[in-house]
């Protein structure tokens, strides 16, 4: 269980990551204007999901793909 959520929290910064550079790259570099209402509720969400996702590895019902060694 331990390295299912270790995993977890990994994915979970490696799609921060994405999001974040997405948000950037539409406001700074294309010049899109999103409002910080939009980008809070963004976030929000990601983080629900996380935590739905979380709840599940720990209560047994979602099993994440293993690294092979």
């Amino acid at each position: 269980m331990i390295e299912s959520i270790i995993m977890f929290l990994i994915y979970v910064c490696l799609i921060a990551l994405v999001i974040y550079l997405i948000i950037w790259v539409l406001t700074s570099v294309i010049g899109v204007p999103l409002p910080a209402k939009v980008i809070q509720i963004l976030w929000v969400v990601f983080a629900l999901i996380c935590i739905l996702f979380l709840v599940q590895i720990v209560m047994g019902g979602l099993s994440l793909p293993r690294v092979s060694r």
